[in-house]
């Protein structure tokens, strides 16, 4: 993993306000000891999860989008290190490992590539790089028996966090076969062909590949999901979604029985938790949406499904607060660590 970027506890105390008569998450939360022996760290660590960013683009771009993915990181590290260490989040079960950067990549394709689609094809190269070092580490922290909460970056990490989750709980000896299950709350299935690695086809590739068992999709929105896709999930009894028409404009299901079918259908294994901010109503993100759920419902998503279901892992990608053609927002991060804060509650209430 040469592009990780393991923090101490003076990287973490410098993005923490500290205030009399106030202890903020950041002075409860946990770095690593011995990042040279990283395996026996996380084993010996008593945190129940690991925190870690992948600040990336290059997926995003692969997939034709707009860039701007790895700006969310430090922001949200912001606003998530200074919220309040109380009764109802202390942070001493974190242990905050740092960030992959993998600037350098990015750096030598938009320097080097003469033109457009080589750009493309380059930047697919390179998310391969990503998916193995992103799968390794994840493996190691899945196979110390903590959940990684990983915040993006492109949605494109749900391969390597699917495979090394799989792997990780495979040689812990809590499954006995490599595959895990996935609910996604998401505008778009991201289940495109398998044409190369890019942010629209990271669960396809897991599927295929046998990691991946079964996957539903939450508040898809039917403008924008491809025909062949649309029947390749109809026709597999592994695949499943509810769309944000049948939640919200049909009324089919209200959107509490739309998450408890999907941890219900999902509920025999080990399950990841994946959401893409695109589905939320105009947040910031490499798919900008006028029409989505509110940020209230995805607190709800992640509060319910942590609550429901046997968690392998949580991964919070596609949001920005600066995207390549110039647009700014500076709440994501803030939103991200609303939804982060959710989630550790939320287990909090599973183990009590």
């Amino acid at each position: 993993m040469k592009h990780f970027k393991f923090y101490n506890k003076h990287d973490i105390l410098s993005l923490t306000k500290i205030r009399r008569f106030e202890t903020k998450l950041g002075e409860r939360a946990h770095c690593l000891q011995d990042k040279g022996q990283l395996e026996s760290s996380l084993q010996q660590s008593t945190a129940a999860y690991v925190l870690f960013g992948i600040p990336e683009d290059i997926g995003v771009k692969a997939n034709h989008g707009v860039g701007g993915t790895d700006s969310v990181w430090v922001p949200f590290l912001s606003s998530f290190l200074n919220i309040q260490s109380n009764d109802f989040v202390v942070g001493d079960e974190l242990l905050l490992l740092g960030h992959f950067d993998f600037g350098d990549m990015k750096y030598l394709i938009e320097q080097n590539a003469h033109d457009y689609e080589e750009r493309i094809d380059a930047y697919r190269h390179a998310v391969i790089t990503i998916d193995e070092e992103v799968e390794e580490l994840t493996k190691l922290v899945v196979a110390a028996n903590k959940i990684p909460i990983v915040i993006g970056g492109g949605h494109n990490n749900s391969y390597p966090l699917i495979k090394g989750s799989a792997k990780g709980l495979h040689k812990a000896e809590r499954i006995p076969l490599a595959q895990i299950n996935c609910i996604n709350l998401d505008a778009h299935a991201d289940f495109r062909p398998a044409e190369g690695r890019h942010s629209g086809n990271g669960f396809r590739y897991a599927e295929e590949d046998g990691y991946l068992q079964k996957y539903c999709v939450v508040g898809l929105h039917e403008n924008y999901l491809p025909q062949n896709v649309w029947l390749d999930i109809v026709n597999n009894p592994f695949l499943d979604f509810i769309t944000y028409e049948d939640i919200f404009i049909h009324e089919k299901r209200n959107f509490t029985q739309a998450i408890a079918h999907a941890t219900g259908f999902t509920e025999d294994t080990y399950t990841g938790i994946e959401l893409d901010l695109d589905c939320i109503e105009n947040v910031l993100s490499s798919a900008v949406s006028p029409s989505g759920i509110l940020a209230l419902h995805a607190r709800q998503y992640i509060t319910f499904a942590a609550l429901d279901s046997k968690v392998a892992y949580i991964h919070i990608c596609e949001g920005a607060t600066h995207l390549s053609d110039g647009r700014k927002h500076e709440g994501t991060g803030k939103l991200i660590s609303y939804l982060v804060s959710d989630f550790i509650k939320a287990r909090g209430e599973v183990k009590s």
